[in-house]
């Protein structure tokens, strides 16, 4: 699917590099706005992806819920209430609190394909095998002017008032900016593979290290499998061959058996980093996703965390580009002040979980033996595991003074208009006051909805789902100052 290029410059609201799950969501929240948007990605329509992204966990699928997709991706995947590390530990996610208390496995085309069908429903430009070779961002205009490649190899200008990088680990966008991307290589020679198996596991996801190896099995849903596997002793360069005999060896290392492993539609080998770029904002451009941070994947969370930054940025443009905030750079500003810290914790705990499935040392082991005794048998410390992995205990800094609930994750609160999430549909603020509150003038639009018990507690709810401002007494000035920000 290519696009003609026009002979004049194109202008649009804000541009977006890089048509994986995090693009896609954000050009659909911005178009349902009212934004002009236009997705260029450099791969032909329908490519695979060779992602190794399965995992959908609790958070995201509350954002999903909350744009109305969480009930018809779940039809699609496997609900799974607990997570097992290294053979021994079990997280159980059916002690969250939320209306999706497990992680769904599911491949991640499932997620692209309902987030592209919503993007092309609200009107998003997409543009494929379309790539970006330069921009350039004109403080005087407002702008950025983006220079792009066509399949054919014809360029073509398009200006936006924002441009958005989404585009993978690699990103031109980010080279384009001359940003460092610092981190490290965590894993090298990880052996990927779509394999078919004679024998099914016993559990939807299988996952272990023992010894020198470690292995990861999921299941498409379709009778091919998805294989990732890793072996201490054979540390070879991503370019070396890689057969299906090193990835059963590896398999019946980590796993006891390969499973009758079999008929590989393609194996490959690959390194892990870790990396996170200083800045997530640049005058007029922003990154997220792989962009920004790159991760092992242990505990799925790469993908998640991506959506979730685009949760965060895609209202504070749209609030920017309609006018519907007092301050545009402190609200633009405030994308980085909230997402750079979770995409540090996320580099932390997943390569806290590499490194103890990588464990060699009798002490390394041994740490590793006790972590997993740890969050077995303390429910704090188990509770603590589970809310950061599924990332339901993400909350963001408050300023000071505030009230205690201000910066932290909303729960899908059961109001007498409907479900939090369900009023959070139309991508705007929800204010929730006891019956007899009378809602202010706002800039933005605003969803009043009433508690449906006696509680008096006033909170003023973001479209991504956190707690903008709370008072547990009315406080008209203050609400008014809150809904100006």
């Amino acid at each position: 699917m290519t696009t003609t290029p026009s002979t004049a410059p194109e202008t649009v609201g804000v541009l977006i590099v890089g048509a994986g799950p995090t693009g896609l969501l954000l050009a659909g929240d911005l178009a349902a706005q009212g934004i002009s948007v236009t997705l260029v990605e450099r791969r032909p329509h329908r490519t695979n992806n060779m992602t190794r992204a399965f995992a959908v966990h609790a958070r995201t699928l509350e954002l999903l819920d909350s744009r109305g997709l969480a009930d018809e991706l779940i039809r699609k995947g496997t609900p799974l209430t607990s997570l097992r590390f290294f053979g021994k530990l079990s997280l159980d996610l059916s002690r969250l609190h939320t209306r999706f208390p497990f992680v769904l496995i599911t491949p991640q085309y499932e997620v692209e394909h309902l987030l592209e069908r919503r993007a092309r429903t609200a009107g998003v430009h997409l543009r494929y095998e379309t790539e970006l070779t330069s921009l350039h961002q004109n403080a005087a205009a407002e702008s950025v002017t983006a220079e792009l490649r066509e399949a054919d190899g014809s360029r073509t200008t398009l200006t936006a008032r924002y441009l958005v990088g989404t585009d993978g680990m690699r990103s031109p966008v980010r080279h384009a900016l001359g940003l460092p991307f610092p981190g490290r290589s965590v894993i090298r020679s990880m052996v990927l593979a779509d394999v078919r198996l004679t024998d099914e596991p016993s559990d939807i996801l299988t996952v272990s290290g023992e010894g020198d190896a470690f292995a990861f099995i999921a299941p498409f849903g379709d009778g091919w499998y998805r294989v990732m596997g890793w072996h201490r002793a054979h540390q070879a360069a991503d370019s070396e061959l890689v057969d299906l005999d090193e990835l059963r060896e590896i398999c019946r290392t980590a796993l006891g058996t390969d499973f009758g492993m079999h008929e590989a539609r393609w194996i490959s080998r690959f390194h892990s980093d870790e990396r996170q770029v200083p800045s997530y904002r640049t005058g007029r451009v922003f990154l997220a996703g792989d962009a920004a941070h790159v991760h092992s994947p242990a505990g799925g969370q790469g993908m998640n965390t991506g959506l979730q930054d685009a949760a965060n940025l895609s209202w504070k443009l749209a609030a920017v580009l309609r006018g519907h905030t007092a301050d545009p750079e402190a609200l633009l500003d405030s994308y980085h002040a909230e997402r750079h810290p979770v995409g540090a914790n996320v580099l932390r705990t997943s390569g806290a979980l590499v490194r103890l499935a990588m464990a060699r040392t009798p002490l390394q082991r041994t740490v590793r033996t006790v972590t997993s005794k740890t969050l077995a048998t303390v429910r704090p410390a188990s509770d603590k595991a589970i809310g950061m992995v599924s990332g339901i205990s993400i909350a963001y800094r408050a300023p000071r003074g505030a009230h205690p609930l201000t910066a932290k994750r909303a729960p899908d609160l059961s109001l007498r208009e409907g479900r939090l999430h369900q009023l959070l549909r139309d991508g705007t603020f929800v204010l929730v006051t006891p019956d007899g509150t009378a809602a202010p003038a706002s800039p933005a639009p605003l969803v009043h909805a009433h508690w449906q018990g006696d509680r008096t507690t006033t909170l003023l709810v973001r479209p991504d789902g956190y707690i903008a401002w709370a008072s547990d007494h009315p406080d008209p000035a203050a609400l008014r100052a809150a809904l100006d920000r």
